[in-house]
């Protein structure tokens, strides 16, 4: 038995706009769960999950925890930096081993591009990718999906420019892929030592001065630089990226019309984004939280639905 979206959420890549717009579609009543005073339905009783992070995570694992939580699963937090992958142990004996304790699903975030494909080849549990590398971040792209189109209400036609560290961003290419699907137009923008070589071959818009992008959008998704993933030499300084790149009030108010405000977090502020524009009025960076766990909660009861072990616990559940 396999779900809507397969056994594995790893890319946004291999979906369908069809399967997009499920993830999306199943999110709106999740929301309404997470404004209730009990936020809990028991739609995965019974289910283990765990989250398996090997690189440093904030945001996202209390987002993943949250959903698992919301949908009344027990979960299993591991950190690589208190595990036996500090002695040695690779990834696939991780997973066998977490396996043999009959877990149901697990979240992996990895350092390294395909290591959620790499355990999802093999391991019979549901697996989903909380980011790979500088590969894809499913989930996040499918939450800043939502998050524009509860604003704009349907994405064809609406322009996207995503900016700033494209090169070492997973987040930016799934919402490339995600974004083109549901036919958005998608630039990107951002200093030439930070954009992969081949960027124009996935059909995107290379735009090379903030102000330009300003202009051209109706919307700007904000990538951090991502410090710890550069050695050297990819920007002069913090000061000149700010001063060359970084989305400011003056900037804005150039532009001939209101443009929304995406970050996916966590945010160098002063850097590529001032304060009054992450905390202004056309800033939706805490929506993209809130539907953050939706859409997680989402992505869950879908792949538990077709997880023969998990699919009678999340059939009904949102009837």
């Amino acid at each position: 038995m396999t779900g809507p979206l397969g056994k594995d959420l790893l890319a946004l890549e291999p979906l369908t706009a069809e399967q997009i717009n499920l993830v999306l579609d199943t999110a709106e009543p999740f929301k309404e769960i997470s404004e209730r005073a009990i936020k809990k339905v028991p739609t995965l009783r019974g289910a283990t999950i765990v989250n398996l992070f090997f690189e440093a995570s904030t945001r996202t694992r209390i987002s993943f925890e949250f959903a698992e939580k919301r949908l009344s699963a027990d979960t299993v937090n591991v950190a690589a930096s208190g595990s036996s992958v500090q002695k040695g142990e690779t990834l696939v004996d991780t997973a066998r081993n977490l396996e043999a304790m009959r877990i149901d699903m697990v979240v992996i975030r990895h350092g390294a591009s395909g290591a959620a494909q790499f355990l999802a080849d093999r391991i019979e549990s549901n697996v989903i990718n909380a980011g790979d590398g500088t590969h894809e971040h499913p989930t996040q792209g499918l939450l800043d999906l939502l998050t524009l189109r509860d604003h704009f209400g349907n994405l064809a036609g609406v322009k996207v420019c995503i900016c700033g560290d494209v090169l070492h961003s997973r987040v930016a290419r799934s919402n490339i892929w995600g974004l083109k699907k549901l036919g958005a137009e998608v630039a990107v923008c951002g200093p030439r030592s930070l954009m992969p070589n081949a960027i124009d071959e996935l059909g995107v818009t290379v735009l090379h001065r903030i102000e330009d992008a300003i202009q051209w959008a109706d919307a700007l998704n904000i990538l951090r630089l991502q410090l710890e993933r550069m050695t050297a030499g990819y920007i002069p300084s913090l000061r000149e990226y700010n001063r060359v790149f970084g989305v400011t009030r003056e900037r804005l108010d150039r532009a001939p019309k209101d443009v929304l405000i995406l970050h996916p977090g966590p945010m160098n502020r002063g850097v590529e984004i001032d304060s009054d524009v992450a905390d202004g009025p056309h800033s939706v960076i805490l929506d993209q939280v809130t539907n953050g766990v939706a859409i997680r909660m989402a992505v869950l009861y879908l792949l538990a639905g077709g997880n023969p072990k998990l699919a009678e616990a999340a059939k009904g559940a949102l009837a």
